[in-house]
């Protein structure tokens, strides 16, 4: 695309950086494409104006953040019947731990027994399904009318869902108490009190945690990126300085090539020279060795 009379003033370079980067992470460009394209660069700014920091537009954000609050909304109505129905679930299975246990009363044994009663036939009724939908013979011949038969009595199921909370809230208490301990080991000696005034604030501290943990991978994946395009840069530096030091190492060798020849010359000349006058030496310190000046004199007269 060819350059035109738009310009990206410093504020605006910085905008559309962010906006490679968050919104538009595909487009992995560099400050040098965008100054080399500046109506691309200015399409990306106009884009940016109707997408949120995800990349979506603003109209199916819109609907998104809308889907994902539905979303929780059953989610969190659909916790609250699983954990209900685990809680008492727990209680049937506690109760059959402890059931060799003697201090365990009357009532307690009545009260187990007629949550089980209750919660098995409720379970098979809804297995069963209504009678009018169902295309195939009900499972062994058995109707709802034959299960509700086995019902507890009105007055024992009446009596048990009086208790019925309480063993939930006792049972979610222990539950509380060991989420607690697990996260805080210096709490399980703390009196019960102190441990339910926590368990109050465990909740605000578990989010606050949760946030600070999303905030740090935030950060992690800005830095990742930010890494990423500073060994990109690096990369790039590095092979303009590899080109540059060939660029000079042919260049320059060349010309200092011929002058380092002369004096290699010179230097091996002047050892050469050296080497001679050396062996001169060695040649005149034997012979005077040899013929001291006696000797000289009557080989002299000899001749």
């Amino acid at each position: 695309m060819a350059s035109g009379d738009f310009c990206l003033p410093g504020e605006g370079m910085e905008i559309l950086q962010q906006v490679c980067s968050k919104q538009l992470p595909p487009c992995n460009l560099s400050e040098e494409d965008l100054l080399q394209n500046p109506h691309f660069s200015k399409l990306l700014l106009s884009l940016s104006k109707h997408m949120d920091e995800s990349g979506l537009s603003l109209s199916l954000a819109k609907e998104q953040d809308q889907a994902w609050k539905e979303v929780r909304l059953h989610k969190t109505t659909w916790l609250r019947s699983e954990i209900l129905q685990r809680v008492i679930q727990e209680l049937l299975v506690d109760y059959y731990v402890k059931i060799q246990d003697t201090n365990l009363t009357s009532e307690d044994k009545k009260f187990h027994e007629t949550l089980e009663q209750r919660l098995l036939v409720t379970q098979l009724t809804q297995l069963l399904g209504p009678s009018q939908e169902r295309e195939m013979p009900p499972l062994l011949g058995l109707e709802k009318a034959d299960l509700l038969e086995l019902m507890p009595p009105s007055e024992d199921f009446v009596w048990m869902r009086a208790r019925l909370p309480l063993e939930v809230e006792e049972q979610l208490k222990k539950k509380c108490f060991t989420l607690l301990c697990y996260h805080d080991p210096n709490s399980d000696s703390d009196h019960e009190t102190l441990k339910a005034a926590k368990v109050w604030k465990l909740a605000e501290i578990l989010v606050n945690e949760k946030q600070q943990c999303q905030d740090a991978k935030s950060q992690q994946k800005e830095q990742m990126v930010l890494l990423e395009k500073k060994s990109a840069t690096y990369s790039q530096v590095l092979l303009r300085c590899l080109t540059l030091l060939h660029r000079l190492l042919q260049e320059h060798r060349l010309k200092t090539q011929s002058e380092l020849d002369r004096i290699s010359a010179q230097y091996l000349e002047i050892k050469c020279s050296a080497m001679i006058l050396k062996l001169r030496m060695e040649e005149l310190k034997i012979l005077s060795d040899t013929y001291t000046a006696e000797k000289v004199e009557v080989h002299r007269f000899i001749r």
